[in-house]
């Protein structure tokens, strides 16, 4: 039996009935055998945002072979022949009764079109899905954003992609930007960009409100207390001229708060590190803090009294970003250059109460041992355990029975601190020539080091590795069941490369695909896969640019494996790069490509990129930069 829509005509009928004009209706007719195809899916209107694809697609049936002849505007697509038609990157001309598509299907018997259907390009933001919560993108550091789905290899261009406008805040940007999707705040669902600066602030702009200079804050909060102002720089030209926040914040959106660390100092004189939680819709503060930071620990080293080392917050800043496990908030801290006195502090702090919950200094019967890989973070793996590089500092070279600095300090160290039950060095790996480093100020805890996704060597084995390199151009890699301690003639460590940095690294690797990306002072962005659980002794491509002191801190976006593209910064001229993650020799894109100086922005010192929901961020001395499809 047939189904006839009212609406269509009989045309023929010879031994069964034909339907033909019906928009896509009807079960089909039957001629000469053979039934004729009908649509039982019709197209669904499709709404992208700018440099995004939209796909259609229809179901149909009927006597095979069915054939499909896609139309934009009444006229036929080159190529467009299956059941589904995806479109090329949008622009904003591509939107509304301008562009419509529907689809003819065809076979021996006939063919029938189908309903049309309209695309939507909106110019801004799309809902997003997608939170960055703490420093490169997760506690392993990756530096990978892997559901972009906006920017791709295609569209990541001058023509297409360049700066938007700029959020603009009240001091530097040392901080990462975080992001979260689909808050609520004033009763509405909102994209929000979290800002920290060295004024002493934390903004919370509207993602979507950028366009040339205008943005929309929905709050701003200051970290300083009453009559203070922030710390000077110091003496240090490290963060300068003011110290305000300097670590990258964290995000706990289960607790709906923003935690943050901030220097200040009051008219008497008296400096101050404090921890702040910050409600993420108001700017508020959380939990009864602000709390004062103190500390102190068994030992005597620098600036010890009586038996114990003492936190003496004037001579620190949190460089290194917020680490947050389960419930606790981990800090770590650098000097002011080399100013003693100082030491090696890690604190962790309750994420509901702000109480310190444990303490442990990793030089206290020393000095140095500051704590700052280039304003990255420290990384965690799955058991909760921390991985950071120490800077220059007391390294005992007597050992106890288990390898252990026989004083406790272990300057200059890849460290692996366990959590459970409190603070505790589980394991380390320093250089031979460890104490020389030192001395000569040619520690590696320059950079920092990024836990890497299980790996399998030849035989089967699964390894857990962790990466870093710094100051002495070597990149180390260390098992992190057992990272290889210290020996005084070699080096007891799972990979060593040397050879293939150009300059000294002041950086963190981002890592994708099976392959990591480091980009050294003076050098250009290199890519190393990984093989049979091993780095490439050199590297598979890399860029015809090469990056000025500090080097490049790299970011990863993609869609899961594919359209991978690596960001970098080039600190000295300010300039952003795009390359294709595949060959680091195809530049898709820079800054200073536009004409006019379009796409310029001011540079600054330790920046790393932010690429969320189309849209790529960078921190300057006065704002966020922020970059995107060009409407």
């Amino acid at each position: 039996m047939f189904r006839i829509p009212l609406s269509c005509s009989i045309m023929s009928i010879l031994v069964v009935f034909s339907v033909a004009g019906c928009g896509g209706y009807g079960s089909g007719s039957v001629n000469g055998g053979a039934i004729a195809p009908y649509i039982n899916i019709q197209p669904a209107n499709q709404t992208v945002s700018v440099g995004q694809t939209a796909t259609f697609s229809v179901g149909a049936a009927g006597t095979p072979p069915l054939t499909y002849q896609w139309q934009k505007n009444g006229v036929d697509i080159p190529g467009a022949t299956s059941s589904s038609y995806t479109t090329p990157a949008t622009t904003s001309a591509d939107t509304g009764t301008g562009t419509i598509f529907r689809v003819v299907v065809s076979n021996t018997a006939g063919s029938v079109t189908s309903n049309s259907a309209t695309l939507t390009v909106s110019t801004g933001q799309v809902a997003s899905t997608v939170d960055v919560i703490t420093y490169h993108y997760d506690n392993s550091r990756s530096g990978q954003n892997l559901s972009e789905t906006a920017l791709t290899p295609a569209n990541v261009n001058s023509t297409k992609f360049g700066k938007l406008g700029e959020f603009v805040v009240d001091g530097k940007v040392d901080a990462q930007p975080l992001y979260l999707s689909q808050v609520t705040i004033g009763g509405q669902k909102k994209n929000v960009l979290y800002v920290a600066t060295e004024h002493g602030s934390v903004y919370a702009f509207d993602a979507d409100s950028i366009n040339g200079t205008a943005s929309t804050v929905l709050w701003k909060t200051s970290t300083l207390g009453s009559g203070e102002t922030t710390s000077d720089d110091r003496g240090c030209g490290q963060v300068t001229p003011e110290i305000g926040i300097t670590a990258t914040p964290v995000i706990d959106r289960s607790r709906n708060a923003i935690y943050v660390v901030g220097m200040s100092k009051n008219a008497g004189g008296a400096y101050f590190q404090r921890i702040h939680a910050l409600d993420l819709t108001t700017g508020l503060e959380l939990f009864g803090g602000p709390k004062d930071i103190t500390a102190t620990y068994p030992g005597t080293g620098d600036n010890s009294s009586g038996g114990n080392v003492i936190f003496d917050p004037k001579q620190y800043k949190e460089r290194p970003g917020l680490l947050q496990i389960n419930g606790t908030i981990y800090t770590t801290w650098s000097s002011h250059c080399d100013i003693r006195p100082y030491t090696s502090w890690v604190m962790a702090f309750s994420a509901d109460a702000l109480a310190q919950t444990s303490v442990l200094n990793l030089v206290p019967n020393g000095s140095d041992g500051g704590i700052w890989m280039s304003g990255t973070a420290p990384a965690s793996d799955a058991s909760g355990n921390l991985f950071f590089i120490i800077g220059n500092g007391t390294f005992d070279t007597a050992l106890n029975a288990s390898g252990f600095p026989v004083n406790g300090d272990c300057g200059n160290c890849f460290v692996k601190l366990s959590t459970a039950g409190g603070l505790k060095l589980a394991d380390y790996f320093t250089p031979h020539n460890t104490v020389s480093e030192s001395n000569a100020d040619q520690d590696f805890g320059s950079g920092g080091g990024i836990v890497l996704m299980d790996v399998q060597d030849a035989g089967g084995t699964t390894r857990h590795l962790s990466v870093g390199a710094g100051k002495d151009s070597l990149i180390y890699v260390v098992d992190r069941d057992s990272m290889g301690k210290f020996n005084a003639t070699t080096d007891q460590i799972y990979q060593e490369i040397s050879g293939q940095l150009g300059g000294a690294v002041f950086s963190m690797p981002a890592f994708f695909n099976n392959t990591i990306y480091y980009g050294a002072v003076g050098d250009a962005l290199k890519a190393f896969p990984i093989a049979g659980a091993k780095l490439a002794g050199v590297p598979s491509s890399q860029s015809t640019h090469s990056f000025g002191y500090p080097g490049t801190t790299p970011s990863v976006s993609a869609n899961g494996a594919a359209n991978g593209i690596v960001w970098a910064i080039e600190n000295s001229g300010a300039i952003l790069f795009a390359y294709d993650a595949t060959n680091l020799t195809t530049e898709l894109y820079d800054s200073n490509q536009a004409a006019n100086g379009r796409d310029h922005f001011s540079g600054n010192k330790f920046i790393t990129p932010v690429v969320v929901n189309g849209r790529v961020y960078v921190g300057t001395p006065t704002s966020v930069a922020v970059f995107g499809l060009l409407p």
